[in-house]
Formats: structure tokens, C-alpha cells, sequence
């Protein structure tokens, strides 16, 4: 199996210490260099971040001096977890300069010409990225990216109910993890005993970026799916772990039945980080919770409970995945595990 030498951008970050946390033993993918602030460069990786997860910084990473988040870096790939406010500019001038970037970041998930991917749904959209190489001047590299931490609960079952029946309209409400708002993230004041009614800029992220994913790659572009989604996003106070609660129209008829089937059945990939189930069904009351289900799959499964018929709409279920794992570094790693699968890095 080809090794690939791997840079992080946003390395002393919340998903930056995800990435290197997953990496660790890696059959394909080895760190070789990783970027940070200005605050941040020419410290060795255990001097600039400050460890938030479980456990210790990883032997191998804790040496390696921390670069300016510029290219050239010393890898063949880069996976990034900027912030929005620079990863625009950051990640273009990666990708001119050869690199594959395969990003966490916002800013290119709804670009007509960026693949915005979860793998078990969508890998064909990567067909992509030889017209946004020849419409960017790329050369060898590009942008891939995998979407919000949110819309990573809900739209692999609406991928399923999609597929064989139609989804109509969507009403979706999100419960997310504090860990998704980064270190220090929200004030103990302000989460602890409450429930914030608005994350800036996530409504909008939400009730657009399904549609595209499961849109249809045809004639060099992608058909977006043509229902609508509704969306409210709620600040929780729960480290880890993105709930959402999903009401669903159908376009064709379906049995509770049919709807359990179609999400259980759903098949997964042989790849490195694939789960042995992307989605599993719950059948007990009380499920999904994020403190039980949220690790499911090394934390990329969706786990969904609560599945029955809806006195406005079709149906309804609950659905949850891990955000900083399944809806984020995880998802990243997935996207370039499948990427290398098809000799596309």
C-alpha cells in the first residue's frame, strides 16, 4: 500500500488535534509536516498546542516544528481545518501550487466546481475535480470538501429514504456539541445550565449543503436534489456529538417498515476508516444519546432512533453522529482514503 506524506493546516486546533489524534498508525497516510498561526510557527508541535482530547500528544508529531501555513509544506497532500476567514485564500494558493487539499473548512463546500463529499453517498461527484482543475488553472492539485458537522447527522438517512422513495421537504433541528464552536468555543456562563438558540452562520450551511450532496453528477456539474430543507441549530451543552431531529416528506409511498430497511440496508466502504455500518438503526425509546452512540464506528457511524410516522409530515427519526470525527477530521480522512482508492492523489 502507497504511503502518503501528510500536512495539516490549523494543526493546534480543535480538528487539527482530531487529525493527528486519527492518523496515528495509519496504513496510508503519515504526518510529516503541520502549519499553525504565526503565534504558533517555528515551536515544535508539543510547545505550540495546547492537548485538549483524551490522553497525550502522539510521540511521533510531538518534535515536528510547526511551519507558517504557506505552501510549499514537506507532503503530498494537505488536509485543512482553517478558519473561514482565511481558508479561501489559504487553500487556492495550495492548490496552485500542486497540492491536493482536502478541506474541513466552509468557505468551497457550495462552489459549483468542488466536490463536497461523504463517500458512501456521493464518490461520484469527484468527477469534479478535472474541471476545476482546468477551470482554476490548477495544474495537479485541487479542493475537496466534506460538509458541515451538522448535515454530516442527518443527510446519509435522508440519502437513503432519497434513493428509493423521493425526499419532498425536510425540517431538520440540530443540537450541537460545544466542541464544534473550537476551543475555548462558548463560555461556561453562557452554555451551562442553558440551550443557545442561534450558532452564526449555521442555518444557512444546513438547509443548503444536503441538497448538493445528494445531488446527481451529470454533464460535468451537479443537479442539485430538488427538495427543501428547514432548519433550526441549537448550541447544547454536550462535548461531543451532533443531535438532529428530522421530520420528513416523501415523493412515493413508504411503509415504516420500508423506511427502517432503506437506512439499515444502506451499504458502507471498504475503506481504512469505514465503519462495518454506516448507518445503524436503534430500535430502544431513549436512543441515539450522544454519550452512548456518539463513538459508534470509532465514531463514524450514524447512528438513527426514533423512527415512526408523523402527524404533519411522512416520518420522523433522530439522527446522530460524532462532530469532530464523522463531521469533521474523520470525514476528511474518509475523502482521502477514497481519493487514493482511485489513484486520484
Amino acid at each position: 500500500m502507497k504511503k502518503y506524506r501528510v500536512g495539516i493546516l490549523g494543526a493546534t486546533g480543535t480538528v487539527g488535534q482530531r487529525f493527528v489524534q486519527l492518523l496515528q498508525g495509519h496504513p496510508q497516510f503519515e504526518i510529516t509536516a503541520l502549519a499553525a498561526s504565526d503565534r504558533s510557527a517555528g515551536k515544535t508541535y508539543a510547545e505550540a498546542c495546547a492537548w485538549k482530547l483524551n490522553g497525550s500528544i502522539p510521540e511521533n508529531v510531538r518534535e515536528i516544528v510547526v511551519t507558517p501555513i504557506e505552501p510549499p509544506l514537506d507532503c503530498d497532500i494537505v488536509f485543512s481545518s482553517l478558519p473561514s476567514g482565511v481558508a479561501r485564500e489559504t487553500e487556492e494558493a495550495f492548490a496552485r501550487a500542486g497540492f491536493p487539499v482536502i478541506s474541513n473548512s466552509s468557505v468551497y463546500r457550495m462552489d459549483e466546481d468542488v466536490p463536497l463529499l461523504i463517500p458512501e453517498i456521493n464518490a461520484d461527484h469527484l468527477g469534479l475535480i478535472e474541471i476545476q482543475q482546468q477551470k482554476r488553472g490548477f495544474g495537479t492539485g485541487f479542493i475537496v470538501t466534506n460538509p458541515n458537522c451538522a448535515v454530516a447527522s442527518f443527510a446519509p438517512p435522508l440519502a437513503a429514504l432519497h434513493r428509493r422513495y423521493g425526499v419532498e421537504s425536510v425540517v431538520v433541528t440540530t443540537l450541537q456539541a460545544i466542541s464544534g464552536a473550537g476551543y475555548p468555543g462558548v463560555s461556561s456562563m453562557d452554555i451551562v445550565d442553558n440551550v443557545l438558540p442561534y450558532i452564526a452562520g449555521e442555518e444557512p450551511k444546513v438547509e443548503t449543503e444536503a441538497q448538493k450532496i445528494l445531488g446527481t453528477f451529470r454533464d460535468n456539474s451537479i443537479d442539485k436534489a430538488d427538495f427543501t430543507v428547514s432548519a433550526q441549530c441549537f448550541r447544547v451543552d454536550v462535548i461531543d456529538g451532533h443531535t438532529a431531529s428530522v421530520r420528513v416528506d416523501l415523493k412515493e409511498k413508504a411503509t415504516l417498515e420500508d423506511i427502517v430497511a432503506a437506512m439499515k440496508e444502506f451499504p458502507t466502504l471498504d475503506l481504512y476508516s469505514s465503519p462495518a455500518r454506516f448507518i445503524e438503526v436503534l430500535e430502544e425509546p431513549t436512543r441515539p444519546q450522544p454519550r452512548l452512540d456518539r463513538d459508534s464506528g470509532n465514531g463514524m457511524t450514524i447512528t438513527v432512533g426514533r423512527v415512526f410516522p408523523d402527524n404533519v409530515f411522512d416520518y420522523r427519526f433522530v439522527a446522530l453522529s460524532h462532530n469532530t470525527v464523522r463531521g469533521a477530521a474523520g470525514s476528511t480522512i474518509l475523502n482521502a482514503e477514497l481519493l487514493a482508492s482511485k489513484n486520484l492523489i
